[in-house]
């Protein structure tokens, strides 16, 4: 028996230990209490970095018209809007993401936008993908990998839905190459929770958000993972110098 499949198994939750059977549903709470304010607290976390890292996520997807991107764990949307642009009317975009008030707000801001015609909103868990075998270019999921309880699962259906030749592209927090920095980003993500407070009155889900980073794999441990999971060509650039790091791998042809 696998230890995912152990019904004793436990994971981390933040720092604090759980059942495996119990992260999704309180990772979920977490994201449900934030979902009206999330966008709103990304530009306050980041000093508004977030849309520039994203950006350059974009181009690393080397996206082209006509393609068929799938957006992990894409909350609000904000990749999808912009992946909708590059891939055009002939292109799809699946926004895809666990938890139903992300998508709300994500559904909201893509019609806003006028941009429904070529992106598809789906309810699903990242681990079991109800996807067709080959059914994507590009998989991208951008500061949703840490959320996921068994994340070797997950990146093995990404694998599976990418086309051969497919390109998967992570965006997550990392961890800052220059040891100073390391302790200033510590310090500095430490206040996360009372700006959570004043901005959504919700300390305890920014606290959440601050220990799941510092859980989460470094960049040369995702990349194992990401080559147990049958990608290759696995690699990674470290943006502000390793506080979030965007790894990149090819399914095989």
């Amino acid at each position: 028996m696998a230890e995912s499949d152990k019904p004793d198994a436990s994971t981390h939750f933040g720092f604090e230990t759980v059942p495996r059977a119990a992260k999704a549903g309180r990772v979920g709470a977490v994201f449900r209490s934030v979902a009206g304010r999330y966008d709103l607290m990304n530009d306050v976390m980041s000093l508004g970095s977030h849309r520039l890292i994203k950006r350059f996520t974009l181009e690393l997807c080397a996206l082209r018209p006509g393609q068929r991107v799938l957006d992990l764990a894409g909350g609000t949307g904000d990749l999808s809007m912009q992946f909708a642009r590059v891939v055009g009317d002939s292109g799809l975009v699946v926004l895809a993401d666990i938890n139903e008030a992300m998508l709300s707000v994500g559904r909201d801001r893509i019609i806003d936008q006028g941009l429904q015609s070529n992106i598809e909103i789906a309810q699903v868990n990242a681990e079991t993908l109800p996807f067709a075998d080959g059914s994507f270019d590009c998989v991208c999921i951008a500061y949703g990998l840490r959320n996921v309880t068994d994340k070797d699962a997950a990146l093995t259906a990404m694998r599976r839905v990418l086309k051969p030749g497919g390109r998967l592209v992570i965006l997550e927090f990392s961890r800052p190459a220059n040891p100073l920095l390391n302790r200033a980003y510590d310090a500095y993500s430490s206040l996360w929770p009372v700006a959570g407070r004043v901005i959504t009155g919700d300390a305890d889900s920014y606290r959440y958000l601050v220990e799941s980073i510092r859980m989460h794999p470094d960049q040369q441990t995702l990349i194992e993972m990401m080559e147990l999971a049958g990608l290759e060509r696995c690699r990674f650039h470290n943006v502000l110098n390793g506080v979030c790091a965007i790894h990149l791998g090819l399914k095989p042809l």
